[in-house]
């Protein structure tokens, strides 16, 4: 519906002097002193046109129609009083702002948005900021631009490998190496010296290293020195790791050091890419994965290691905003037992829990890579699910948990989109 009324409003439907847009509501009544119809500006490119309500201004800004509260207007003016440029931070106290407010005055002219409030106060806004910033225009952007793949989108797209020495001396190679852990959830970086520390130093290059009840600093062998399967050398079906957190953690660092044996390859699988062909196939089924929230439980009895963590969350994460898929918390070795929806919602929850399961089981997804010392992998735990064939021999491996936050900070401060 929303882009048919824009298809038919840039088909020639504009507001003009005296007429209102047909499709805009009627206000509830007289509105300050401004009539209620449409007020162009000046000729401008892209085109603007706004009309105001009761409680809000209506803003078309080419192909944008933005529906801009009152409250939301005076709290987030930009002016010295109401806001610090040196922290970018408000200083404006939200608390203070009449509910009821109204501006007295509003003028637009090619580029900016004035505001005349009660008290005198006057606001400007950008209408490139605005289109920007407005609830319509987060609708129609993405937080994070990525390439969903399979198996073979991945290999034809060439995804080359980052020298060791490149990312840790470089910004150039550092940014390489970030651009495409973003853009496909995983990458590599090759002639690592294969030893733990090593790792590490490679690790906080882009972030704080998570300490988690597995330590700082992971390194382990077959040998179930932990209660987690992973301890051990049977296959690992494909999963996210510490769905039982409440905030899962967000990057996952892979280096084999040694392995003198058979088997043993890594398998990875784009769980945003098999979300993506769910929800084409049976929307109802990615809804109810995203509404539905899930416990995931993690009780450790090993040695001295004395653990029960709890996490719950859907399996599918969205920004309601945009539906953009953010996080896929899937791990069928963790889910707790199933008591957080009524009888009647859990066949329905079996269903579309097997459809994503079919998707992410399917051959053509699935990458199969085997990890060798000196080339560590870096894999987005939040989008990414790996796992591991069975293996024979001696296997050790290396790795850490990084926080999410302090990866995408490197990013941004590069100048990527993160």
């Amino acid at each position: 519906m929303w882009c048919q009324r824009l298809a038919w409003l840039l088909r020639g439907r504009r507001g003009s002097t005296g007429h209102r847009w047909p499709w805009l509501p009627r206000a509830p009544g007289a509105v300050l002193a401004v009539p209620g119809r449409c007020l162009p500006t000046a000729p401008a490119s892209p085109p603007c046109a706004w009309q105001l309500h009761r409680d809000h201004l209506e803003l078309r800004y080419g192909s944008t129609v933005m529906r801009l509260d009152f409250v939301w207007l005076r709290d987030h003016c930009r002016s010295a009083s109401c806001y610090n440029a040196k922290t970018n931070q408000r200083s404006l106290d939200t608390a203070s702002v009449d509910l009821a407010i109204q501006p007295q005055a509003v003028r637009v002219d090619e580029a900016t948005l004035f505001l005349t409030w009660p008290d005198g106060h006057v606001t400007r806004y950008g209408l490139e900021w605005l289109a920007r910033n407005s609830y319509e225009g987060q609708k129609q952007q993405v937080m994070h631009p990525r390439i969903l793949w399979n198996a073979e989108i991945y290999r034809q797209a060439q995804v080359p490998s980052i020298d060791c020495r490149s990312f840790l001396e470089t910004d150039e190679g550092l940014r390489e190496f970030l651009q495409n852990f973003l853009l496909y959830g995983i990458a590599f970086v090759e002639n690592v010296t294969p030893t733990k520390e090593d790792t590490e130093i490679l690790a906080e290059r882009i972030s704080i290293i998570r300490e988690t009840i597995y330590g700082r600093m992971w390194y382990f062998t077959s040998d179930f020195s932990r209660g987690d399967t992973a301890y051990t050398k049977l296959a690992l079906d494909r999963h996210t790791d510490t769905t039982y957190f409440q905030e899962p953690c967000g990057i996952q660092v892979f280096h084999c050091l040694k392995h003198e044996g058979t088997g043993g390859r890594t398998l990875l699988v784009d769980g945003f890419h098999a979300a993506q062909q769910l929800l084409q196939e049976a929307p109802e089924h990615f809804e109810l994965l995203a509404k539905v929230p899930l416990k995931h439980e993690y009780v450790e009895n090993v040695g001295g290691c004395h653990n029960h963590m709890i996490g719950v969350g859907p399996v599918l994460n969205v920004y309601p905003w945009n539906n953009e898929l953010y996080l896929i918390r899937y791990n069928n070795y963790d889910r707790a037992v199933i008591n957080t929806v009524p009888h009647d919602v859990v066949r329905r929850w079996y269903r579309a829990h097997r459809a994503l399961t079919a998707e992410l089981r399917r051959p053509g997804n699935e990458l199969w890579v085997k990890l060798k010392p000196g080339k560590v992998l870096f894999v987005d735990n939040w989008r990414v699910l790996h796992g591991r064939e069975a293996f024979t021999g001696y296997r050790q491996l290396c790795g850490c948990y990084l926080t999410r936050d302090d990866v995408l900070n490197t990013a941004r401060l590069l100048g990527l989109q993160a």
